[in-house]
C-alpha cells in the first residue's frame, strides 16, 4: 500500500521543530526578516517620496515656463526687446505671462551695512501679474499693486526676509541711498526659487529710483495645460521676431520631474544591502536546519523504521525551512511597512507601500527558504534508520 503525508501533517511536522525549539527558530528568522524589512522599507520610502514629489508638481502645475534672453551667435549675452511680455501674452496658448528685470542695486537691512554685502538677494523690477504667472503666494502682506508700484515700495522673497532677519511688513530696507517700505512677504515659490531670494519693486519706482529700463530680463509664462509644447516651439519668435534663437525656454518643473526619477537611483544599492541581509539569514537558516538534522538523527530513524520513505522525511525538513522562512518574510513586511510608515508620517508624505514590494519580499522569503532547506532535506534522507538508531 502506497503512503503519503498528507498537508496538514506535514505542516504539523514542520511545526514540531520548530515550537521545540524557539528561540532559535525566533533567531533564524530574525536574519530574513531583516533583509525582508530593508527591501520593503526601501522601496516604500522611496515610492512614499516619489509620491510626494509628484503630488506636490500636480499641485503647482506643469505649465509654467521661463523665457530668458540667451546668447547671441557671437556668445554675447543677448538682451529681450521690451515688447517680448505683452507679445508673449497676447498668444492663444498663453494664460498669463509676466517678467522681471534685474536692477543694479543690493538691498541691506540698513545703510550701514557694506553695499558689497549683499547676502546673495537680487532686486528686481517685477510687474504685478507675477504672482499668478510664477505661482507665488502671500505669507504676510500683499503683493505690489497698481498703487504700491509707483512708491518705494518692495515685496521679499522667504529667503530675503530670513536673510535680513524681517518677519513683518512696514519695516524698511535700504537700497544704494533708498529706503524701501516692506508691504509684503512672500511664501517659498517651489518652481521659481531665484524669486525666493529676490526683493521686488514696481516697474515704474525702478525707473524713478534707479534708472531701470523696461527691458524683460525674464518672463514667467503660464501655458495652456494641453497647449504647453507648442507655446514652448512659439514663444520665440513671438519674444524676438528678429533673433529666436537668442531666446532660451525652460520648463522648470523638468526639474522636479527629474528628481522624482533620481529618487530611484540609490533605491537599486540599497535593495542590493537589503539581499545581502537577506542571504545573510538564508545562510543562517541553512545552518540552523543542518544542526537541526544532526541533533534530530534518532527522531529521523525511528519515523524511518515505522515506515516513514525518504521523500517523507525530505519533505518534513524542507517544511521546516519554507515555513520558517515564510515566518521571517511576514515579520519582515509588517516590519518593513511600520518603518514606512513612521518615517512617511514624520516627513509629511502619504504612505504608499507597492504591493510588489510585500509580495516580492514573501517570495524571496519562500525562495530563500526553499533554497536553505534543500541541502538539510537531502542530507536527512541519506541517514539510514539503523545508523540514525544507533547514533542515540
Amino acid at each position: 500500500m502506497k503512503s503519503r503525508l498528507l498537508a496538514r501533517d506535514l505542516v504539523r511536522l514542520a511545526s514540531i521543530g520548530l515550537r521545540t525549539r524557539r528561540l532559535r527558530a525566533v533567531l533564524s528568522a530574525l536574519g530574513i526578516a531583516i533583509g525582508i524589512a530593508s527591501m520593503v522599507a526601501v522601496l516604500g520610502i522611496s515610492q512614499s517620496s516619489k509620491t510626494d514629489l509628484l503630488d506636490r508638481l500636480d499641485r503647482l502645475g506643469t505649465n509654467l515656463l521661463t523665457v530668458a534672453p540667451g546668447q547671441s551667435f557671437f556668445g554675447e549675452n543677448a538682451t529681450m526687446p521690451s515688447s517680448a511680455p505683452s507679445a508673449i501674452r497676447g498668444m492663444a496658448s498663453v494664460q498669463t505671462a509676466a517678467a522681471t528685470s534685474p536692477i543694479s542695486a543690493s538691498v541691506r537691512r540698513t545703510d550701514r551695512i557694506p553695499a558689497e554685502e549683499t547676502g546673495g538677494i537680487a532686486l528686481l523690477a517685477a510687474e504685478l501679474g507675477l504672482p499668478g504667472a510664477a505661482g507665488a503666494t502671500m505669507a504676510r502682506g500683499r503683493f505690489l499693486d497698481a498703487a504700491l508700484e509707483r512708491y518705494p515700495t518692495v515685496v521679499l522673497g522667504a529667503v530675503t526676509a530670513q536673510r535680513l532677519g524681517i518677519d513683518r511688513v512696514g519695516v524698511q530696507v535700504y537700497a544704494d541711498g533708498h529706503w524701501l517700505m516692506v508691504v509684503g512677504i512672500m511664501r517659498p515659490v517651489p518652481l521659481v526659487p531665484d524669486l525666493d531670494r529676490a526683493a521686488l519693486i514696481g516697474y515704474p519706482a525702478a525707473k524713478t529710483l534707479f534708472g531701470t529700463d523696461r527691458h524683460a530680463g525674464t518672463v514667467y509664462v503660464r501655458a495652456q495645460q494641453d497647449t504647453v509644447r507648442a507655446a514652448r516651439d512659439m514663444i520665440p519668435p513671438n519674444a524676438n521676431p528678429e533673433h529666436p534663437e537668442e531666446v532660451d525656454v525652460s520648463r522648470p518643473s523638468d526639474a522636479l520631474a527629474a528628481r522624482a526619477a533620481a529618487k530611484g537611483a540609490f533605491t537599486a544599492l540599497f535593495l542590493g544591502l537589503g539581499a545581502v541581509a537577506l542571504f545573510v539569514g538564508g545562510v543562517g537558516i541553512a545552518n540552523v536546519m543542518v544542526i537541526s538534522v544532526l541533533e534530530r538523527r534518532s527522531e529521523v530513524g525511528l519515523r524511518r523504521a515505522l515506515g516513514a520513505r525518504r521523500r517523507h522525511v525530505a519533505a518534513q525538513f524542507f517544511a521546516e525551512a519554507l515555513l520558517l522562512s515564510v515566518l521571517g518574510g511576514v515579520a519582515g513586511v509588517a516590519l518593513g511597512a511600520l518603518v514606512t510608515g513612521a518615517y512617511a508620517a514624520g516627513q509629511g508624505w502619504r504612505v504608499v507601500v507597492p504591493a510588489s514590494a510585500a509580495g516580492g519580499g514573501l517570495a524571496a522569503a519562500l525562495l530563500i527558504g526553499a533554497v536553505a532547506g534543500l541541502y538539510p532535506a537531502v542530507r536527512a534522507t541519506r541517514l539510514s534508520p539503523t545508523e540514525a538508531l544507533r547514533a542515540t
